[in-house]
């Protein structure tokens, strides 16, 4: 679990949106063509791919982009791109994606773009369109010129450097400098073996490999690489040098500190756009207010679970939250929901294809036949959503010595439970409205109930889900344990 999991998912659960990055560098178009291969061509020794899909991707910094969005964020892309048809489909998928690409010069050059054919998973050539021309002067001074006015108007600056000429040594410098007046962070991930490039930003966040050819020291001797590239952030008046080192996560240095969070163990499909995952995440946690070992810890999680798709794709909320709220390890605190955030969160679990199961009650003095109902919801799915009755409303339903124990508390202790996953107290005297709100997958309730006299079961079954009926445990329940303490 992570040390600031309460304020992670409170930016992933709507915080983010609040927050806009500006993402300056070099923009491409990432296409894919699979097939099958099964023969070899007779005219000369290469293989025959069959076409079955092709797709397009936003790729380099409009990749970036396209992960702030998936956080939640507001993503704002500057760079070049020319006019032409691989133009038209970034910038559809940039529009689609809502990122404002007000930033975005047009030149004469080519849009760049990457064509990878994969055959059976297997990428078998990789063309690439681009230019070895710089842009001209009038169009960098005229990114310069947008890019100094945004600066001012965001909360973070990611530098994806490709180096494919979008990002120059003067524009760095221009940036790095008024973000500084703006005082808000500037992270850049480079791809030039020289880091004064990036001198006073904010964060540097290379490879092992990047960081080999910035300081001369080879990547089979990680200390000495580590040392060195400490020498680097203070040469060059880094705040944080962040180094991904592939499965051996990650590694943050800063003065006088260190942090390192370890890889998580997942099975790794496709590397691709891994490293922008990684910075905007960062970017996004630091521009949030997370602590430097929080922020790298939920971008190394991010990039656990991107690594696993293929190709170029971005990380979303609903992955994350899901990543961050398992049954077995999420503290009780972080269950007790208010309606808002109930809604985000089983949006997010829908969305990654979890099962809502919901039951209600005022579990005034937890027993075991609250624990088995609990226990026996878990078995109709893989979320459990609890309602819980308010003091006022527990009062008007079992009298006015009830209850027992205070709303604040009960909800506190359902949440500590290992087979509850969000807690939610509502004021009425039944859970109609949060049913409604939730759309519950299965409607679970104990006792002797039918299927007919469950609140909300029109509503469920209408959706398409159900309702279970549990028996309750015989000589189990708060009245008679209020009744037996009076004794």
């Amino acid at each position: 679990m992570l040390a600031e999991t309460h304020a992670v998912l409170g930016l992933l659960e709507g915080g983010f949106g609040h927050l806009k990055v500006l993402v300056v560098g070099d923009l491409m178009l990432d296409r894919y063509i699979l097939g099958e291969v099964d023969r070899i061509s007779p005219e000369a020794p290469v293989p025959v791919l069959r076409h079955a899909q092709h797709f397009e991707r936003a790729g380099g910094a409009a990749n970036v982009a396209m992960n702030l969005v998936g956080l939640g964020c507001q993503a704002v892309l500057a760079g070049f791109w020319g006019e032409d048809k691989d133009k038209d489909e970034l910038a559809a998928l940039v529009e689609a994606a809502g990122i404002d690409a007000v930033g975005v010069v047009t030149t004469r050059l080519p849009t760049i773009s990457k064509t990878r054919i994969v055959g059976r998973q297997q990428q078998l050539l990789r063309l690439d369109i681009e230019s070895k021309e710089a842009p001209s002067a009038e169009d960098r001074q005229r990114l310069r010129e947008r890019v100094e006015g945004l600066v001012r108007k965001v909360h973070a600056v990611v530098l994806s450097d490709y180096a494919k000429g979008a990002l120059s040594a003067e524009l760095c410098a221009a940036v790095i400098a008024a973000a500084k007046v703006a005082g808000i962070p500037v992270l850049a991930d480079p791809k030039t073996p020289d880091f004064g490039k990036y001198a006073g930003a904010t964060m540097v966040c290379p490879n092992l490999s990047e960081l080999a050819m910035a300081t001369g020291v080879g990547t089979d001797e990680l200390e000495a690489l580590l040392v060195a590239g400490e020498v680097e952030r203070e040469k060059h008046g880094l705040k944080y040098l962040t180094v991904t080192m592939s499965e051996k996560g990650i590694r943050v240095l800063w003065e006088g500190g260190v942090y390192h969070s370890p890889a998580r163990a997942r099975e790794v499909f496709d590397v691709s756009g891994a490293g922008d995952t990684v910075i905007a995440t960062l970017a996004a946690g630091m521009a949030g207010g997370l602590k430097i070992e929080t922020a790298v810890d939920v971008a190394n999680l991010a990039a656990g679970i991107v690594v696993g798709k293929m190709g170029t794709v971005a990380i979303a909320q609903h992955e994350l939250v899901a990543a961050l709220t398992p049954s077995s390890g999420i503290r009780g605190g972080e269950k007790v929901l208010d309606s808002e955030r109930l809604a985000k969160r089983v949006a997010e679990w829908r969305s990654a294809g979890e099962t809502i199961v919901f039951t209600n009650g005022c579990f005034d003095l937890l027993h075991v036949g609250h624990v088995t109902l609990l226990e026996e919801c878990r078995r109709f799915g893989s979320k459990l959503v609890l309602g819980l009755n308010s003091d006022a409303s527990v009062q008007r339903l079992k009298g006015p010595t009830r209850p027992v124990v205070g709303e604040n508390e009960r909800a506190r202790v359902m949440a500590a439970l290992a087979a509850v996953d969000a807690v939610v107290v509502f004021d009425e005297d039944t859970p109609i409205e949060v049913i409604r709100a939730v759309k519950p997958d299965v409607l679970v309730k104990g006792g002797d109930y039918s299927v007919e006299t469950v609140v909300g079961h029109e509503d469920v079954i209408a959706a398409g889900g159900r309702v279970e009926i549990v028996p309750t445990v015989e000589g189990f329940s708060t009245t008679n344990l209020v009744s037996r303490m009076k004794q």
